[in-house]
C-alpha cells in the first residue's frame, strides 16, 4: 500500500533552504530513488514519489514558514533543470497508474497557482538548464519563469512528436490560457522535439526573462525579492508545525484517523468516508487557534480527509462509489466556520481555508461516484455540508410520517464563497447551475433544514421515509456500483462542472480526458507505440486513421 507521508529530513529528491522571505526548492533527483523498481530517474526526471515530496515541501512552506513570500524552484544539477516525467516509468506503468500520476501532478501544479492567487505566496522558476515536458509544465505553474541563456539549454514540450501522447500536466492549457502564447507559435513549439533556446523562448512569451550564466544567480535573487514585495505574508509570525498524521490501517479494509475514517466493502465495491465534527466547541480567538496548531479541527480534518482521498484513489482502484457520511454536533462546525470567516485574513487561518479548498477540489475531480447519506446522527453543517454539495446524489431520511425528529442540514457563512471549486463557483452555485441560488439561501444561514425543507430547497436529491430507508439506500448503492465505471466517470465529470470553463476545468475535464484516451491507444502504448519504443532506437508505427 502506497502512502503519502513525507518529511524534509527524509527527502531523496529535493533540497529545501530558506533565506528570509525566499525559500528555494532545488530539484536533485536520486536516480535510484524511484517509487517502484524498474527504472532510473535520470536527468532530474520524476515519478510520483518525487511529486509527493514536492507537495509535502509546498505544504510545509505554507504552514511552517509564514515568513516566506517567494518560492524559487530550480535545479541542483549542472545544465539540467528537469527532463519531465520519467518515460520508462510511464512505459512500464499500468494505465490506472499513469492516470493517477498525472492527476496528482496536476493537483500539485494547480496548488502552486492556488497559493499565488489566494495566499500571497509567489513562485519563480529559475530554469538553469535543459527543461523538457513536465519540467517546463512545472515552470509554467509559477508566476514567473527566468531562463538561463547559455546558447545550449532549451525548453520543450516534446510529448507529441517523441511519445505520441500529450503534455499531461496542463501544458497546453497553460500555454494559451495563462501565458497567452499565440496558437500558431504554440503549435510549432509543441511539435518541435528539439525545443527552443532562451532568446526565442523570450520572444514567443514562453518565459518572462533570460540571464547569462554569470548573471543567473543574481537575477534569480533580484526577481525573487521583487515578487516578495507584492506579498502580504507576515515577516515575523511563528509557523505551525505539521505534525505527522495519525493514520491507522486495519486489514486493508479500514483506515482510521482522529476526525475521519474509511471503511471499504470490497465485495460491493463501496467505500464509506465518515467525517466527524469537533467534539467540543473550537476556539474562537486567534491566539487560542494558533495555540492548537495542527490539532485545530479545521486543519486536522482537512489533512486527514485529503490523505484519505489520496489513499483511496491510489490503493483502491476498483472501489468506484464513495459514500460520504458525517457525525457530530452541527453548532460545533458552525462555530469553527464562524472563526474561519472572522479571521480569514490571518495567515494561518487563510492557509487552513486554502487546504480545505484544495481538499474539497480534490474530491470534486476524483473519478469516483460520490453519494451523501444523511441519517439520524449526521452533521452536514457548514464546511461539512460542502461534502453533500460535492456529491453526485444525496439521500436524507424523512421521519415526518412517524412523528419523530429526523436529521437536519445547516448552512453557514462557509458555504457562500469560502471554498470555490476549480470552476471558480461555489458548490451551491454549481449545484443549481444558477448564480442567484446563494442569494435565496443566505437568509437561512444557521437554520436547521429537516428532510421536507431540505428537499423543497433543493439541497438533497431523495428523502425516503424511515420505513423504506435501509432498503432504498442499499438498492441505490448497489445499483450505482453495478454500472460501467468508464461511462460513470465521463458522465460525472460532464455534470459536475456546468457553466463557463476555467483553465483548471480545461486541464481536468479536457486535457486529462484526452490524455486518458491517448494512454489507451496503440499509437502510444501498443507494442509498436511511441511511448513503448522510446529509447529503443526503433521507430513507432502508427495507425493513421483519425477516429
Amino acid at each position: 500500500m502506497f502512502v503519502f507521508d513525507r518529511h524534509p529530513s527524509r527527502y531523496r529528491h529535493w533540497k529545501l533552504t530558506f533565506d528570509g522571505a525566499v525559500a528555494t526548492l532545488s530539484m536533485d533527483v536520486d536516480e535510484n530513488g524511484g517509487l517502484v523498481e524498474g527504472y532510473a530517474l535520470k536527468l532530474n526526471s520524476y515519478d510520483l514519489g518525487v511529486d509527493i515530496e514536492l507537495s509535502d515541501a509546498l505544504q510545509r512552506i505554507r504552514f511552517e514558514h509564514p515568513e516566506v513570500r517567494t518560492v524559487v524552484i530550480t535545479s541542483a544539477k549542472e545544465r539540467m533543470f528537469c527532463a519531465g516525467a520519467n518515460i520508462y516509468m510511464l512505459g512500464a506503468s499500468s494505465h490506472a497508474w499513469k492516470v493517477n500520476f498525472c492527476k496528482f501532478t496536476n493537483e500539485t501544479r494547480n496548488g502552486i497557482e492556488d497559493s499565488s492567487r489566494h495566499s500571497g505566496l509567489k513562485f519563480l522558476a529559475a530554469v538553469n538548464g535543459a527543461c523538457a515536458g513536465g519540467g517546463y509544465e512545472m515552470a509554467l505553474a509559477c508566476d514567473e519563469i527566468l531562463m538561463i541563456d547559455d546558447r545550449s539549454s532549451t525548453i520543450s514540450l516534446p510529448e507529441v512528436p517523441l511519445l505520441g501522447v500529450l503534455p499531461g500536466t496542463g501544458g497546453l492549457s497553460r500555454l494559451v490560457d495563462k501565458r497567452k502564447v499565440r496558437r500558431d507559435l504554440a503549435d510549432l513549439f509543441c511539435t518541435n522535439p528539439d525545443g527552443i533556446r532562451a532568446d526565442r523562448a523570450k520572444a514567443w512569451g514562453l518565459v518572462d526573462a533570460t540571464a547569462a550564466p554569470r548573471d543567473m544567480v543574481a537575477k534569480t535573487k533580484e526577481r525573487a525579492l521583487a515578487l516578495a514585495v507584492g506579498s502580504d505574508r507576515p515577516a515575523n509570525a511563528k509557523g505551525v508545525e505539521l505534525t505527522p498524521i495519525d493514520r491507522r490501517i486495519k486489514d486493508d479494509n479500514r483506515i482510521d484517523y482522529d476526525c475521519v475514517s474509511v471503511e471499504i466493502d470490497r465485495a460491493r465495491r463501496i467505500a464509506t468516508i465518515m467525517v466527524r465534527a469537533p467534539e467540543v466547541l473550537p476556539p474562537s480567538d486567534i491566539a487560542a487557534i494558533e495555540a492548537e496548531g495542527a490539532g485545530w479541527w479545521p486543519l486536522r480534518m482537512a489533512r486527514e480527509l485529503d490523505d484519505a482521498i489520496l489513499m483511496l484513489r491510489l490503493n483502491a482502484l476498483d472501489i468506484g462509489l464513495w459514500v460520504l457520511r458525517t457525525r457530530g454536533d452541527a453548532p460545533h462546525v458552525v462555530a469553527a466556520d464562524t472563526s474561519l470567516a472572522e479571521h480569514a485574513a490571518h495567515w494561518f487561518v487563510r492557509e487552513t481555508i486554502g487546504l480545505l479548498r484544495r481538499t474539497l477540489a480534490r474530491l470534486d475531480v476524483s473519478s469516483r461516484s460520490l453519494y451523501a447519506v444523511v441519517d439520524e446522527e449526521s452533521c452536514f453543517a457548514g464546511t461539512l455540508a460542502e461534502l453533500l454539495m460535492a456529491a453526485d446524489r444525496s439521500y436524507m431520511i424523512d421521519r415526518t410520517a412517524s412523528g419523530e425528529a429526523g436529521p437536519s442540514l445547516m448552512l453557514s457563512q462557509a458555504n457562500f464563497g469560502l471554498y470555490p471549486t476549480v470552476s471558480g463557483r461555489t458548490r451551491l452555485v454549481a449545484r443549481f447551475n444558477d448564480e442567484t441560488a446563494p442569494e435565496r439561501l443566505k437568509a437561512h444561514i444557521g437554520e436547521a433544514f429537516d428532510a421536507p425543507a431540505a428537499l423543497a430547497a433543493g439541497l438533497v436529491t431523495v428523502t425516503p421515509d424511515d420505513l423504506d430507508w435501509e432498503e432504498e439506500i442499499r438498492l441505490a448503492l448497489d445499483d450505482r456500483a453495478s454500472l460501467s465505471p468508464d461511462a460513470l466517470t465521463g458522465m460525472e465529470a460532464s455534470l459536475r462542472f456546468a457553466g463557463s470553463e476555467t483553465m483548471e476545468t480545461k486541464i481536468f475535464g479536457r486535457l486529462s480526458a484526452w490524455q486518458n484516451w491517448i494512454f489507451n491507444r496503440p499509437n502510444a502504448v501498443g507494442d509498436k507505440g511511441a511511448l513503448k519504443l522510446f529509447g529503443s532506437g526503433s521507430k513507432a508505427q502508427f495507425d493513421w486513421q483519425r477516429v
